[in-house]
């Protein structure tokens, strides 16, 4: 059975940092893309960052400089950095595992950002 369980989420001030982790298993984690999607209320679930399993990394323009993806295969584990966090940046955030057309969901974690 494949689980994906994030953590991290939190309320955070405008400014802060907050490190989200993404635990996998039930897959050969190292041969899976990985991503962060978020999701705010009312809008669509959006790409945040994905790395592929050769470490390539993409991000959407709402931030780059402030967010890193990276993966740990040793601990099956993604992670998405967030530094430098805005209010617009509030929402649910997802990790996805991808192979070949196969997709797999986490539940999510909320993050919000807000003084």
């Amino acid at each position: 059975q494949v689980r994906l369980v994030e953590s991290g989420g939190g309320l955070v001030p405008p400014g802060g940092s907050l490190r989200l982790s993404c635990a996998a298993s039930g897959i050969i984690f190292s041969i899976y893309s990985m991503g962060w999607y978020r999701q705010s209320p009312g809008k669509q679930r959006d790409l945040v960052a994905y790395i592929t399993r050769g470490r390539s990394t993409n991000y959407a323009d709402s931030v780059k400089g402030r967010f890193t993806i990276s993966r740990d295969n040793a601990k099956n584990t993604v992670y998405l950095q967030m530094n430098n966090l805005e209010p617009e940046d509030t929402a649910v955030y997802y990790c996805k595992a991808s192979l070949n057309g196969n997709e797999h969901w986490g539940q999510g974690t909320q993050v919000t950002v807000s003084s």
